[in-house]
């Protein structure tokens, strides 16, 4: 394999399937810094489908580290006025955007949680200008992942360091369908396909509610509103583009207060660079009200607190356990690649526009958390409209 030639064929991916960047646009770039390399050669692809300008901000995490230990906890969340203008011009500019993610898994141990949790907020909201436009602009956006030294020596520990970081990038490449022959717009359409026909199945049924049983002590229920599709199909006039790369997902948002009872996460989340393990969380109505944990607690109480809604779902995907990056048998500390190797849910803001409906509620947040719930062990049953039960996932795999 030509490393290179193949790391440009990620990007062309980046670029092409999942912005699918228009001629004349320019694209709005957050990357992690520790990826600097590979940022240009990304940069470059979206200049050759015609962008107009590709303007990089980079994420900045060891400064970010260092002024959390000297700043206040106000400080360090503020978003500055200069933030806000240098993403809004773009975007006011019909900017697409992407983020390039970076993972250094140890960064973080050595900062308390309220710090940490500062770091995230800041980040986070900064973001949020970004996910604004998606939403009202409908503009293309992207998350992707770029491998970093520290992030290949993490998880793949039984490897050489030396070799790390190429077999972390081939593993990035196997994980999005991508080698060295394929069409790469052709094998994401096919998969685009596949997922939108087993959302369809899902649909068909017309679940409204949803019930979580797993060895773990799960024992959750989500009640879906008439409007929680599975089967997305973009509208005839918008630019067609894939989110997140890789991603196995189909994903709805529930109804904000019909979620009650326990459900216990299967895989690390990362909060403001610390990784949070072991924990799970008490719903009832629909709001959290118990963060069971006995790390990173503190983290996840400020998190479901972050706003008033903070605290409810508004996401319910599903993916089978055996899924190809479960199967990769590796824990990646990122949600973008973890997400997709397990059923998971979402605190806070739901997919898609608020609905205009008196009997159902789509939950509104700042935040948008998704964490990992699927087990080898994970049942899943659906309830009717009319009633009748059927099963959804068996033994971690999807059934119907």
């Amino acid at each position: 394999m030509n490393l290179a030639e193949m790391k440009q064929k990620y990007a062309y991916t980046l670029a092409r399937v999942g912005l699918n960047v228009q001629k004349g646009q320019p694209v709005l770039v957050e990357a992690t810094i520790e990826g600097a390399d590979f940022t240009p050669i990304f940069a470059e692809e979206c200049y050759k489908l015609g962008a107009s300008n590709v303007i990089v901000h980079y994420l900045d995490e060891p400064n970010m580290k260092v002024a959390a230990k000297y700043r206040s906890d106000a400080d360090m969340r503020k978003v500055e006025d200069w933030e806000e203008r240098q993403n809004q011009m773009y975007l006011d500019q019909g900017a697409c955007y992407v983020r390039l993610e970076g993972v250094n898994p140890k960064l973080m141990e050595d900062v308390p949680e309220a710090q940490a949790n500062a770091i995230f907020a800041h980040t986070d909201a900064v973001r949020n200008i970004m996910r604004k436009a998606s939403r009202d602009k409908h503009c293309q956006w992207l998350i992707a992942m770029i491998p970093t030294q520290n992030w290949a020596e993490y998880i793949l520990k039984d490897v050489p360091k030396e070799q790390a970081l190429e077999e972390l990038w081939k593993l990035l490449l196997k994980l999005c369908y991508i080698d060295e022959t394929n069409d790469v717009v052709e094998t994401w359409e096919q998969k685009r396909r596949e997922k939108s026909e087993r959302g369809k199945k899902v649909d068909s049924y017309n679940f409204r509610k949803l019930h979580y049983t797993a060895g773990n002590g799960t024992d959750l229920t989500v009640t879906l509103t008439p409007y929680s599709k599975f089967g997305h199909d973009a509208p005839a006039d918008a630019i067609r583009f894939q989110a997140n790369i890789p991603t196995e997902e189909i994903c709805t948002s529930p109804e904000k207060f019909g979620t009650d009872g326990v459900i216990y996460a299967s895989r690390p989340l990362v909060l403001g660079g610390k990784s949070i393990e072991n924990f799970g969380f008490r719903f009832e109505n629909g709001k959290v009200v118990e963060v069971l944990a006995e790390e990173g607690k503190e983290m996840l109480e400020a998190l479901v607190s972050m706003d008033e809604n903070a605290g409810y779902l508004g996401e319910v995907a599903f993916v089978d356990y055996h899924s190809p990056i479960s199967m990769s048998n590796i824990v990646y500390y990122t949600t973008l690649i973890d997400e997709n190797a397990s059923c998971h849910l979402a605190l806070g803001r739901a997919l898609g526009r608020p609905l205009n409906d008196e009997k159902w509620t789509l939950n509104d947040s700042q935040i948008h958390i998704d964490f990992m719930v699927g087990t080898p062990d994970l049942r899943i049953v659906g309830t009717t409209e009319d009633g009748k039960e059927v099963v959804v996932f068996d033994q971690g795999d999807f059934v119907l």
